[in-house]
Parts: structure tokens; C-alpha cells; sequence
């Protein structure tokens, strides 16, 4: 499956906004961009957009290039370090929503598995040299094959909620790295037949995972910022209730 679309438009930080002050701007980040510079050096990113429309902004925290959802952005040096600390103390309170495989039934479910990180994407479970790692879930929403579960990660270690959810047997839907399968049409739909000799596309050409909400506290002010779903996440979702409530 071909998740890249190698000819994306250029994308403009301003389309991405949802709140800027004089310190502050918070955008909803559009899948399949990455946050900082990756191999390929030509293609766009946050950190590049954010600093063609404010020279001074920094990007206070990454989500994966395949995951949508709320990002920080400071303005300046002070609120840069203002917010990595209130990161660093583990007092921003972050919460995802993922489409898992299966209905699971989760209430306040604790997965506390530490992370080793050996560079290069390669993440894994490791209770004798992993870091600490903490994510609560919840579910949200039932479908007949699928449940709609939000993540609220305590701790912020590369892929903590796609390999936690690995885990719990609950792999999200498109996330092949951690054996998340795609959904299509044809699995959902009685009947439904693809035109002759094309090939079915996924619904969602990525794994279900966005960035919902952050509160973060700035300046002595509790802020909270929202992130609606992206299309893709929303057609997914859509077809769900269609063809499998």
C-alpha cells in the first residue's frame, strides 16, 4: 500500500492555524508531513512552514508524519522553554483518538510498559532496558469490527500509543508496523463490486490516529486547544457508521 502522495500542494501555515497570540500558535496538523527535517531534505515539513511564517517559531513537541492533530508552536525563545518544561514535568495533558481493530471495551485502562527506542524507527516493549511508559484508554465509540478509543499518554516516547495498543491485541487500523490492517470499502459494504480491473484503494491511506486536544498551562492561564478530524479520518468514520454500526 502506497501511503505517500508524492504530489502533495504546497501547504501554507495559515491554512493550518486554529489559535496564535503574540507567543503562541497552535495549528491542526495535516497527515503525511513530517514535524522536523527527515531524509528526504526537499520535502515540506512543520518546522519549515512554522519558520517561513514566523522566523523565531520552534516546534515544542512532534507527532509521526502519518498522525494528524493539535501541535504547538512558540513564537519566542521564552514560551519555547516555558512549554518544554511544563512537557518535561508531565503536566500537558494530551489525548488522541485511534481506531483500533475489534471491540474493546476499555475504562481507564492503565498500560504501563516501558519503551526502548534503538534509533531508526525501531521501538519496542523492553522491561529490562525500556524507559518508562504510561498511556490510559478509553473507548469512545463501538462499531461491529472496530472500536474508537481516545489515548491519553502520560509519557511521550516515540510510537507509546501504537505500541501499546499493540499490546492489548487492539492494533491500529492501517498501522502496518505494529500489524494494523487497512479497511476497505469492499469489507464493509454487501455486495459493493470494484470497477474492472482497478485496483481497491483503502478508505484511509494511513493509520487512524489523531491528536484530539492539549492543556497546557502558559503563563499562569490553563489552555485548552481542539483539533477537528482531517477528511480522511472523518470519511473512515463516516463509512463506519454506514456499513458497520
Amino acid at each position: 500500500m502506497d501511503k505517500i502522495n508524492t504530489t502533495r500542494k504546497f501547504i501554507r501555515l495559515s491554512d493550518l492555524i486554529i489559535f496564535e497570540d503574540s507567543n503562541l500558535i497552535v495549528i491542526n496538523k495535516p497527515p503525511l508531513i513530517s514535524s522536523l527535517d527527515d531524509r528526504d531534505k526537499n520535502e515540506q515539513n512543520i518546522h519549515r512552514i512554522a519558520k517561513s511564517y514566523h522566523e523565531d517559531a520552534q516546534i515544542c513537541h512532534r507527532l509521526d508524519r502519518e498522525t494528524s492533530g493539535v501541535m504547538l508552536i512558540a513564537k519566542n525563545p521564552e514560551t519555547y522553554r516555558s512549554i518544554s518544561m511544563e512537557f518535561e514535568h508531565r503536566r500537558v495533558e494530551k489525548h488522541y483518538h485511534a481506531l483500533i481493530e475489534g471491540v474493546h471495551r476499555f475504562e481507564d485502562k492503565l498500560v504501563d510498559l516501558p519503551i526502548l527506542n534503538q534509533g531508526n524507527k525501531n521501538v519496542s516493549i523492553d522491561r529490562a532496558r525500556g524507559k518508562n511508559a504510561i498511556t490510559y484508554f478509553n473507548s469512545i465509540r463501538f462499531f461491529r469490527h472496530f472500536t474508537l478509543v481516545e489515548c491519553r499518554p502520560v509519557t511521550g516516547r516515540m510510537h507509546q500509543i501504537r505500541v501499546h495498543l499493540a499490546t492489548l491485541k487492539a492494533s491500529i487500523v492501517g498501522d502496518e508496523m505494529y500489524r494494523g490492517k487497512p479497511v476497505f470499502l469492499s469489507q464493509l459494504k454487501r455486495g459493493y463490486t470494484l470497477t474492472k480491473n482497478k485496483e481497491e484503494q483503502p478508505i484511509m491511506k494511513r493509520f487512524a490516529l489523531h491528536a484530539k486536544s492539549i492543556k497546557i498551562n502558559l503563563n499562569g492561564e490553563d489552555l485548552t486547544f481542539e483539533a477537528p478530524y482531517p477528511k480522511d479520518f472523518a470519511v473512515l468514520i463516516k463509512q463506519l457508521e454506514k456499513f458497520d454500526a
